[in-house]
């Protein structure tokens, strides 16, 4: 696989989206449209019960938003726009009304953690650490933190941006509420999420509507605060220490 691409594929009334990317899965600002639109599009899809929420490749779920445009952001308005491209899929999952399965089979970063925090049920191999890496190149985990802390806890998401440079496994990440379950092999956790998914797949749609509204109840107001998030970022990325820090790492 070499070339970037966002798909959705039926079976058995499993809407199953998977993304990639050739760089770790970093997914630059049209992969991260396309998404956003496709789970929207899924979610009225008549056809489909259940949403899985996936990516290619083996031992990278999501290394967050692509390095490549983040180091070219030289104005206030590019970098709102760069960082709303989580915003949008984070709102996207949020507002789809059907229940969104997270398949994590490898380790994830920064907007991928956000990603993961916003499946309604996640499940994730023992490879699957995560990392919050922001506060390294002088930003913060602003636009995935509310998803993050819904899911984890203040605690727990203070924690991992905190300390940035570390990777905490998934066995952590199931004790903070982020994974259901951790499995030693993708080909275990494939079995599970195509059973789990299969199986919600007999229940009342409406009954599981309800239950997600309820499930994210008090997030009304994220399309406004994820927007001022990401403006917040772009705010911070046209920072001289920011600059100097991107700089280095290219």
């Amino acid at each position: 696989m070499s070339d970037p691409y966002v798909k959705l594929e039926i079976e058995n009334e499993v809407g199953y989206i998977e993304f990639f990317h050739p760089a770790h899965n970093s997914l630059p600002g049209d992969v991260l449209a396309e998404l956003a639109q496709t789970i929207t599009e899924a979610g009225t899809n008549d056809a489909i019960k259940v949403i899985v929420l996936k990516s290619g490749g083996d031992r990278t779920f999501c290394a967050g938003a692509s390095f490549k445009e983040l180091i070219n952001i030289n104005d206030d308005a590019t970098g709102k726009v760069f960082f709303s491209g989580f915003a949008n899929v984070i709102n996207a999952m949020r507002k789809c009304p059907k229940f969104i399965i997270g398949r994590i089979q490898g380790k994830t970063v920064g907007g991928g953690v956000g990603l993961a925090a916003s499946t309604d049920y996640c499940m994730a191999t023992k490879f699957a650490a995560i990392k919050l890496s922001e506060l390294n190149i002088g930003i913060g985990p602003f636009v995935v933190g509310p998803a993050i802390e819904r899911k984890m806890g203040l605690s727990a998401m203070s924690q991992i941006a905190i300390d940035a440079n570390t990777f905490y496994p998934a066995e952590w990440a199931k004790d903070k509420g982020l994974f259901t379950q951790v499995f030693e092999s993708t080909e275990a956790l494939d079995d599970v999420v195509k059973a789990t998914a299969e199986h919600l797949c007999t229940y009342n749609p409406e009954a599981m509507q309800e239950m997600k509204t309820i499930f994210w109840k008090g997030t009304e107001d994220w399309d406004n605060l994820l927007a001022e998030r990401a403006a917040i970022s772009g705010r911070l990325v046209l920072s001289e220490f920011t600059k100097d820090t991107l700089k280095r790492f290219k």
